[in-house]
């Protein structure tokens, strides 16, 4: 039962809760009548500590019973990612009225899952938390092939930035639901890895445009040792889809756009640093199954190198290196999301992240995901890396 499941979690409840979580739940469980407002009043009591709100909460709401317990971790799960997260409520024992994460097995309708959300409890998201690496398995990778790897640099010194780009709402194609569980929680991983997040949301081709040019501008990339571009839409077989596409209106993004705006002449601060591009859109139409698809049915300067001038203190550079795409579906191909949980691609990836970077390098992590996606639960799409330009392997080195 639920009241059993917030008694089991209720130490890390109240070590982890914040101010802002509880006044939300009290305006909540008042609202549901849950609360009279003497008991919410009692808890809010303005000389009570956090820690002191949230014991006397858990234990308040407990001992109304299942039901009680049931909406308050409803609203933790809907509110509050990174406390639904740091309580594992995703992966909590089966509990009747309790909807535990499942394999996005089968069809799901939207009716299907608002009805589930009204009559039981949904966690959003990938569940698990990144994986630290420890220090002597830092030191032991670097030492043991170090001209093979992507140095790192010092996290007081760095400037890691990471751009997101989600379209959600558009003006002629359907809303995209369940993305703003993908945004929140690949946000979350990011700022884990020890990235400074720029996100951006709803955005024409060419306000998506200016932005990544805005981005592959910022001074921050001379300081950094990498940085990851996301971006997550409506997609065809051109590119990534703006909020205006339509059947008359081209407004689409170039994923070679993308390319030519960070390639070594455009964004010369990152030169000789990974830079890795996820995309989370359809390719195409072709089909299998039916869920919830991502589909909708600029020119760079030129580098001209002599090759009989000699090398007189200016250093030639391929115009395009350090780069790895990851794409969520082969060419032509639709993308697959469930309406409540996220994209298929980006929930399986923020899993194999958080579970693997502290030991992998990201090109064996991109092939982990796609080796989950032979299993015939996820048997609707396959993700493929593209244009792969590393020289070395990255390490991401979570924790360092």
């Amino acid at each position: 039962m639920a009241d059993n499941i917030l008694r089991a979690k209720r130490k890390q409840f109240i070590r982890s809760v914040g101010e802002g979580t509880i006044n939300g739940l009290l305006d909540e469980l008042l609202e549901k009548k849950v609360l009279n407002q003497e008991e919410m009043e009692r808890i809010k009591c303005i000389n009570a500590t956090v820690m002191d709100k949230a014991r006397d909460l858990c234990d308040c709401v407990t001992k109304k019973g299942p039901l009680a317990s049931q909406i308050c971790i409803r609203y933790i799960c809907n509110e509050d990612g990174y406390l639904a997260g740091v309580l594992e409520l995703e992966s909590g024992p089966p509990a009747e009225n309790f909807i535990r994460r499942d394999n996005f097995q089968g069809e799901h309708s939207s009716e299907t899952e608002e009805k589930q959300n009204k009559d039981g409890v949904t966690c959003p998201g990938p569940s698990g938390s990144l994986k630290l690496c420890p220090l002597e398995t830092a030191q032991k990778i670097r030492q043991e092939n170090p001209s093979e790897i992507y140095p790192i640099m010092n996290t007081s010194t760095r400037t890691r930035l990471a751009l997101i780009i989600c379209n959600t709402e558009f003006e002629y194609l359907p809303r995209r639901d369940g993305a703003d569980v993908d945004l929140r929680e690949m946000k979350s991983l990011l700022q884990g890895l020890g990235y400074t997040v720029k996100e951006k949301e709803n955005l024409t081709a060419l306000e998506m445009t200016n932005t990544v040019k805005e981005f592959a501008d910022c001074p921050e990339h001379k300081t950094s040792d990498s940085t990851f571009l996301v971006f997550m839409s409506h997609g065809i077989q051109e590119g990534i889809c703006g909020k205006s596409y339509s059947d008359k209106v081209a407004d689409v993004l170039k994923v070679d756009t993308i390319f030519r705006m960070l390639n070594t002449l455009m964004c010369p601060n990152l030169t000789d640093k990974p830079k890795v591009i996820i995309i989370q859109a359809c390719r195409g139409e072709n089909r299998g199954v039916v869920l919830v698809k991502d589909s909708a049915e600029g020119t760079g300067k030129k580098f001209l190198v002599d090759a009989d001038l000699e090398d007189d203190g200016i250093k030639k550079a391929h115009i395009e290196k350090d780069f790895i795409a990851f794409c969520s579906s082969t060419p032509d191909n639709i993308s697959w999301r469930h309406p409540i949980k996220g994209s298929l691609f980006i929930v399986e990836l923020i899993k194999q992240m958080k579970e693997h970077a502290w030991s992998c390098d990201l090109e064996d992590i991109f092939r982990k995901v796609r080796f989950s996606f032979e299993q015939p639960k996820f048997s609707l799409q396959m993700p493929t890396t593209e244009r792969v330009t590393l020289t070395k392997r990255f390490y991401l080195f979570p924790g360092h």
